[in-house]
């Protein structure tokens, strides 16, 4: 897969943030998502089909409720990059400490 649209992906912030909660490798669901990121259903659902697109998130439906997860089919190569990514947005606060100061 080519790195265009993976790095578009993440250079949103709220895409990358949504990442940075899904890169703990649990599954989350939208309503969650939704409230750590202040975002409301119908833009969360717009960025979570843009990180699906990407091939960095997979999805599975429970009830009314849509819940996400990395993507477990991730290569090794494009796993070490995500990884960098992710080491290196630590470093930034995140859209919920920023909300909390």
């Amino acid at each position: 897969m080519p790195l265009t649209p993976i790095l578009a992906a993440l250079a949103d912030p709220t895409r990358l943030e949504a990442m940075r909660i899904l890169h703990d490798g649990g599954e989350h669901c939208v309503c969650e998502l939704m409230e750590r990121l202040g975002a409301s259903q119908s833009r969360m659902s717009r960025h979570m089909g843009t990180l699906k697109a990407a091939g960095l998130a997979v999805d599975r439906r429970d009830a009314q409720w849509v819940r996400y997860r990395l993507n477990p089919d991730l290569t090794p190569e494009l796993r070490a990059m995500l990884d960098a990514v992710m080491a290196a947005a630590k470093a930034a606060p995140s859209i919920e400490e920023r909300n909390a100061a």
